[in-house]
């Protein structure tokens, strides 16, 4: 690709001067409620199991308010009274009812499970969808590793909290409900001492969830910035040993992973200085009853078994609040996760057919380009006031400094990127009112940076037309002069790729590119340094298969290499945006201008 297209390697380039940039300070949640609000409608498919699941839930709550009843009822009824039998059979009641409670926990658990798994699977899907319907210039701002802290992390922290936590909130909500009415109907003295704690204690919790949200929200960033240095440094290992950039990378890593060391502390100390905090208040909660129920039992308002039952409400009631503080802290992540994960959502997506788009079926090939201007970044103009004109079964070569717009142009073509203001148009057609995947149809590709996926060599050429038979791809590889080092490999088309194809060489890649787009069979061909990493010789039987291809279809040709586009129908110059010279090889030699020059230096060893 042309340098001028912008990369979304910022973040690469600073991991390679030695350390990460560190972005802006991090709110806290913007819009904890919005993000919730769009996380339901993912559960309201399963409402009838969340209905299940509540019942299940109310019931272990009432089972397990009826055990301190039980055991207060046992200690003044039968322990006083000296009664064995009767209080082995309260001790059974109580074995029954906290077993039955265990069941309904694990039941209404296991449906929770599923239900969240059902919803966070349409919640990736939907995310994974709609980055596949971002525009490049999307990507072009955001490293791989960042996205995949998105698809992973964020996704994550989502699932703890929905699969692991919303039975435990609606628990200890219900519970403490219940606890409080049950205390209520029992004593309301006891009950009113009792509870003149919990408002400190909800004072306490507010304080400290206020910094964990913001930590969390902190810690998730950090979290993707590290991915992304992680994912970058594991892909581009050649690159860094051949740099000798080691300590540079480790050094990169270790300031990220320090980062995400402090802001882990940062949001879990928050997160766990909740827990003694509440502890404490569970003790004062205890206090209280003790107290208060002591005198009471002293003057014989109230009897010992009242006051253990309300001890025991009373750690049971300071349990779920504990709780309630570590669900907290799991749905703030969760939040921040989402937040994260919607912002992509909410990313426009590349720009839809208008209304009306048209079909674009049996193309002559005829592009022009009228007065197109364009701009990665407003302000900063690529392409100034363009103009030109493929007619059909032309090759049009584009040639020019590293950097002069090339690939842009191409990448306009493709409608990779919008343009601000002229017309392209094929056949008259203006491409803005063309169906995208018309268009794209239409439109093959060979790019100077070839990807492969990891899968076998027969499906990566079939990729460029999926239906195509086992026949026709290797049709495709003959052509592309792959055929022969495809047979050679372990298992002939059936070779199974390694990651970015690491198993072949640079060229042999490249070949596999150009046997794609012979399958594709495209109206217009686009290469783009399509032989830039092969052999002299094996770059002169591609451009014979090349020529094939390109007979009858219009082609534009980027090329470094000279002697690849001599014979092209016109050579169009291109420095800083604009076509300086148009013509033949042989017209602008004659002419000595910028072309001559840039021809001489590369076959006689003179400078410009």
């Amino acid at each position: 690709m042309s340098d001028s297209t912008p990369r979304a390697g910022e973040v690469r380039a600073r991991m390679m001067r030695g350390g990460p940039g560190r972005p802006g300070k991090i709110e806290k949640a913007r819009n904890p409620r919005r993000a919730l609000a769009r996380l339901l409608p993912y559960l309201k498919p399963h409402n009838r199991v969340l209905v299940l699941v509540l019942l299940l839930i109310l019931a272990s709550t009432i089972l397990a308010l009826v055990g301190p009843y039980l055991m207060g009822r046992a200690i003044d009824k039968f322990i006083a009274a000296k009664r064995a039998a009767g209080l082995a059979k309260v001790a059974l009641w109580m074995l029954a009812v906290y077993v039955l409670g265990n069941v309904c926990d694990a039941v209404s658990a296991w449906m929770m499970a599923r239900v969240s798994q059902n919803a966070l699977r349409g919640l990736r899907r939907d995310l994974f969808g709609h980055l596949q319907s971002l525009s490049l210039k999307f990507f072009d701002g955001h490293t791989a590793g960042e996205l995949m802290s998105r698809l992973t992390n964020d996704i994550d922290a989502i699932n703890q909290a929905v699969s692991q936590n919303v039975v435990a909130l609606v628990a200890s909500v219900l519970s403490m409900a219940g606890i409080m009415a049950a205390m209520f109907l029992m004593n309301v003295a006891l009950t009113a001492a009792a509870l003149a704690v919990v408002p400190l204690m909800l004072g306490i919790a507010s304080f400290v969830a206020r910094y964990t949200r913001k930590g969390f929200r902190e810690l998730q960033m950090r979290l993707g910035e590290l991915n992304g240095i992680a994912e970058e440094a594991i892909s581009g290992q050649r690159v860094i040993k051949a740099f000798r950039r080691h300590e540079a990378t480790i050094d990169a890593f270790r300031k990220s992973n320090q980062d995400v060391y402090k802001a882990g502390v940062y949001a879990n100390s928050y997160a766990l200085l909740l827990m003694p905090l509440t502890n404490q208040m569970g003790n004062l909660f205890v206090i209280a009853i003790a107290g208060l129920g002591g005198g009471l039992a002293i003057k014989g308002l109230v009897t010992v078994g009242t006051i253990a039952a309300f001890i025991s409400y009373g750690r049971s009631f300071v349990n779920p609040l504990r709780q309630l503080s570590n669900i907290y802290n799991a749905i703030q992540a969760a939040l921040a996760g989402a937040e994260r994960v919607f912002e992509i959502m909410d990313t426009p997506p590349e720009v839809q057919d208008v209304p009306g788009a048209l079909p674009l079926d049996e193309i002559e090939g005829n592009v022009r380009f009228e007065n197109v201007n364009f701009s990665y970044t407003p302000g900063t103009p690529i392409i100034k006031n363009m103009s030109l004109d493929a007619r059909t079964g032309e090759t049009v070569a584009l040639v020019g400094p590293t950097g002069a717009g090339k690939t842009t142009i191409v990448n306009l073509l493709t409608r990779f990127y919008e343009i601000d203001g002229g017309r392209i148009t094929i056949d008259g057609k203006d491409i803005r009112r063309i169906k995208k995947d018309d268009l794209r149809r239409e439109l093959g590709l060979v790019l100077q940076d070839t990807f492969l996926f990891s899968t076998t060599v027969m499906e990566n050429i079939r990729y460029g037309r999926l239906e195509a038979t086992d026949d026709e791809v290797v049709e495709a590889a003959r052509m592309a002069e792959a055929d022969h080092f495809i047979r050679r490999l372990p298992d002939g088309y059936r070779t199974l790729l390694s990651e970015r194809a690491r198993n072949l060489s640079q060229g042999q890649r490249q070949l596999l590119a150009i046997a794609r787009a012979i399958l594709a069979d495209p109206g217009i061909l686009i290469l783009d340094e399509a032989t830039s990493s092969v052999d002299t010789r094996t770059e002169a039987r591609i451009q014979k298969a090349l020529l094939r291809l390109m007979e009858g279809r219009t082609s534009f040709v980027i090329a470094h290499r000279l002697s690849t586009i001599r014979d092209a129908d016109q050579l169009l110059v291109v420095k800083d945006g604009e076509i300086i010279e148009r013509g033949t090889h042989e017209r602008l030699l004659s002419r000595r201008g910028f072309y001559y020059n840039l021809y001489m230096s590369q076959f006689k060893g003179q400078t410009i």
